[in-house]
């Protein structure tokens, strides 16, 4: 079974919440980033969507786009990516890894040659945010190595559409709270609670993770209400980026997403076993 489907098990017989922290690979310094996962799994993150750095990142807000021009300005690239999974899964070989970014790197790479390698480093799944359903014949190797596609949908997905991503969604369904770029300030929770109350109807058992507006705590326990996972991104990329050297980098994370682990585990448990 994919490390995502056993995560997300193991939360669901347990109750619990998931918390998937984002981080752009290389960003704040290319050496922190295999003792920043570690930290930030510490902390209490039950995967890791590490954002592979793009020129153009189009989903993203100014946080996200300039932590990876800041990694592209250090030379990071996806071979290293993957090299610095590999490293992490020599003391980790649990927890869930998403890489989250856009076509164009993997396909330099060369779709099998990036599938393979992803598989052996322990990548678990792909969030291919310019990559639509209608093209996913194009990441067919990817899906035959055993990489979950994450999907994204968002408030002005359709009906059908959305039924049709359910139908194709590995691991959980990535819901996209507003309908802009990432690091907004504005979570608007009753809108949000429908639509994942809608996806849930349609696919009972695809867990559903909700992202973008999510910053602290508070915005995080009032997602857990609903859905079976939170992403924090920017809110976590912000705060690391003047962290140095790596050492203050993990101390960073572990105090910024401790709490919020705190904060979801005093809940109630939401589907006990």
């Amino acid at each position: 079974m994919n490390r995502i489907d056993q995560r997300f098990a193991q939360l669901q017989a347990t109750g619990r919440t998931g918390l998937i922290p984002f981080i752009t690979a290389g960003d704040p310094s290319p050496d922190s980033v295999v003792p920043l996962m570690r930290a930030l799994v510490d902390a209490g993150a039950d995967a890791i969507e590490l954002g592979v750095p793009f020129s153009d990142p189009m989903a993203d807000g100014p946080v996200i786009q300039h932590a990876s021009e800041r990694a592209l300005a250090k030379g990071v690239g996806l071979a290293q990516i993957l090299g610095w999974v590999g490293e992490f899964r020599k003391k980790d070989e649990n927890t869930p890894v998403v890489l989250m970014g856009y076509l164009n790197p993997i396909e330099i790479h060369g779709y099998a040659k990036f599938a393979s390698e992803a598989v052996a480093a322990g990548v678990d799944g792909v969030l291919l945010v310019d990559c639509p359903l209608e093209e996913s014949a194009t990441i067919k190797p990817l899906a035959d190595a055993g990489l979950h596609r994450i999907f994204l949908a968002a408030p002005t997905t359709h009906d059908a559409r959305l039924a049709a991503l359910t139908r194709e969604a590995g691991g959980f369904l990535y819901y996209v709270s507003f309908a802009g770029v990432t690091g907004a300030n504005r979570l608007d929770l009753a809108p949000v609670r429908a639509r994942v109350g809608a996806i849930k109807a349609l696919a009972p058992a695809l867990p559903v993770a909700v992202g973008f507006g999510v910053r602290d705590a508070a915005s995080a326990v009032a997602i857990a209400e609903f859905a079976d996972a939170v992403v924090i991104g920017s809110a976590l990329v912000e705060h690391l980026a003047n962290s140095s050297p790596a050492a203050a980098v993990t101390v960073a994370a572990r105090d910024f997403l401790a709490p919020i682990r705190k904060a979801l585990d005093a809940r109630p448990a939401r589907h006990a076993a």
